[in-house]
């Protein structure tokens, strides 16, 4: 009986850490030097893929001034695009441009993401 009842506990256990709650970068990108924005920081972009609990995937982009995507200007991203991945970023003065390998594209003005929003 008692042996039954730990076994149950592993399985329990084990499923409970495969479907933790997690995140994990799975794209970085940094702002040329050569631009320089009006709050005068580098900026960084980070697409972050979550796990829930119930098994949902979430795909957010952040872009900010902390290159450990804590903090910054959060974009949700349609789980599709964030699974195929990104192809390409293109920063200039008036914002960033995010291009996904299914070829759309989300452009997040600079107003957006400045002075540690």
């Amino acid at each position: 009986m008692l042996g039954a009842v730990a076994g149950v506990l592993a399985t329990v256990l084990a499923v409970t850490a495969l479907w933790w709650p997690r995140k994990e970068v799975t794209y970085r990108n940094t702002a040329p030097s050569s631009i320089v924005y009006a709050d005068e920081s580098p900026h960084f972009l980070s697409l972050v893929h979550e796990h829930t609990l119930s098994g949902r995937h979430a795909y957010r982009m952040v872009i900010g001034r902390s290159p450990g995507a804590s903090y910054g200007h959060w974009v949700e991203v349609d789980p599709v695009l964030g699974a195929e991945g990104v192809e390409s970023t293109t920063w200039s003065e008036s914002g960033v441009r995010v291009r996904f390998r299914t070829g759309h594209e989300i452009f997040v003005p600079a107003r957006s993401f400045l002075f540690g929003r």
